[in-house]
């Protein structure tokens, strides 16, 4: 197995998992009550397109915030860990009376865009991933595989992504609340494993770098 098709791998993985389509149906579906099946699709289709707009935002220009704000990669890790391990244990977790998100929780505004791109598939955690992915980049004497080994995985997940919300009916009636439940669980367990691993690594680095 070569080194660009595992980054491929890891790369899709980790952000099919963040995005985890399996929550965002529920939400998508209360967002766009009341719809026709037409403006459903495009919802779902601009969701994932902005989604995708900004994966590659920070996939291009992220070391250059990383740059202009001063932040170190090892503390981007650090936070965004400690923010998937509470995204995954909330999702593990979640909190008794919660209601789902409603068409009137969008607000005026685009609801393909926010909440749905941002943050439901594209927030804090798939930031820090893809900061962290950038990495690999730097690290990589042919700049060009890793990075179009990244960009093909986001492109991969977006389209995942986007057939299961075409699809969400038919999914929500088939395997029902309870094998909802069940998959939200087990993927909110790996999520938080995800984030376990970013602050153990992140630290790790910070350690490493001052010891240097």
């Amino acid at each position: 197995m070569s080194a660009s098709f595992s980054l491929f791998v890891a790369t899709f993985t980790t952000m099919l998992a963040l995005i985890n389509p399996l929550e965002a149906m529920p939400i998508f579906l209360g967002l766009t009550a009341g719809k026709s099946r037409a403006e459903q699709l495009g919802v779902a289709r601009r969701a994932c397109l902005y989604a995708l707009g900004l994966m590659f935002f920070f996939l291009i220009c992220g070391p250059l915030l990383l740059k202009a704000f001063g932040v170190p990669l090892a503390m981007i890790r650090v936070v965004g860990g400690i923010v998937l391990m509470k995204i995954g244990f909330e999702l593990f977790s979640p909190t008794p009376g919660a209601s789902p998100i409603t068409a009137s929780d969008g607000g005026q505004g685009d609801v393909a865009f926010a909440p749905l791109a941002l943050p439901i598939m594209f927030g804090p955690g798939g930031i820090a991933a893809i900061l962290g992915m950038t990495s690999t980049i730097r690290a990589d004497a042919d700049k060009i595989a890793p990075f179009v080994a990244i960009a093909g995985a986001l492109v991969a997940t977006m389209i995942i992504t986007y057939a299961t919300l075409v699809r969400a009916n038919d999914i929500v009636k088939f395997i029902g609340a309870a094998g909802l439940d069940a998959a939200t669980k087990i993927i909110g367990f790996f999520v938080a494993a995800m984030g376990g691993g970013l602050v153990f690594h992140g630290i790790m680095e910070a350690i490493k770098t001052m010891n240097n």
